[in-house]
């Protein structure tokens, strides 16, 4: 009897043995996928890039906007998110032209931080095919160009691109980041982006990283004249040292 006692009580031992281990088992196996459930997502180390917006100034008679695939008027600021890191670049950068003696105004008024409407803000270049182009001074990696023509009327600029180069005269090296010049006027190429009604809030291209030093920017007239103006442009990016 007493034998028989004694192996009743080990085969209990054994059998509370066992189920510990399963327990334990399952127990380090949860640990285990526990983080990877709770893990909380790495930074996408991007930001929303935001910039001072103009204050509204609309002045004479209303011109009806007669150009094919407008794209609606904007409503409020244009959102594009951009790397950690990114920076004004062009802030009172060297500005030169295919006019060298504008109408009115400064070519310095475009890299100069005023985005104001009206009288001495803004550059009036003459009319047909007309370009603007800013010296970064070296390359660097592009993230943005945000882009204010005059916006005190509620118009349409013909022909708008904007292209980069790591050359100063644009015969090498030349890519497009915006062309809606959707018949080839301004012989740069047919593109296929939407005009836009210019408004306080500019318009906002994404220069997906490009690295250059040089960025041009063309016009041709706009729905309310001939003449081209631009009131602004900035452009953001990233030293390529430590890239």
């Amino acid at each position: 009897m007493k034998y028989l006692l004694t192996l009743l009580t080990l085969s209990a031992l054994l059998f509370t043995a066992c189920g510990d281990t399963s327990t334990s088992s399952e127990s380090e196996s949860a640990e285990e996928s526990a983080p990877a459930a709770n893990a909380i997502e790495p930074s996408t180390g991007t930001f929303r890039l935001t910039t001072q917006i103009p204050s509204e100034l609309i002045e004479g008679t209303p011109q009806p906007i007669k150009v094919p695939n407008l794209e609606p008027e904007p409503k409020s600021v244009p959102v594009l998110m951009v790397p950690e890191g990114t920076v004004l670049l062009s802030a009172g950068k060297n500005v030169t032209g295919s006019d060298d003696f504008p109408i009115i105004g400064e070519l310095d008024y475009i890299t100069d931080g005023d985005k104001e409407a009206g009288e001495g803000y803004f550059v009036e270049l003459m009319d047909g095919p007309q370009w603007v182009q800013i010296d970064l001074d070296k390359p660097f990696e592009l993230n943005a160009i945000w882009i204010w023509h005059y916006h005190s009327q509620k118009r349409a600029y013909h022909d708008v691109i904007v292209q980069v180069s790591n050359d100063p005269s644009f015969e090498t090296g030349v890519r497009t980041l915006f062309n809606n010049d959707y018949d080839n006027s301004a012989e740069q190429g047919k593109g296929s982006n939407k005009p836009y009604v210019e408004s306080r809030f500019g318009k906002l291209i994404d220069a997906k990283g490009v690295t250059a030093q040089y960025l041009r920017l063309w016009s041709s007239g706009n729905t309310a004249n001939d003449m081209n103006h631009y009131i602004e442009v900035e452009v953001y990016g990233h030293d390529l040292i430590g890239l």
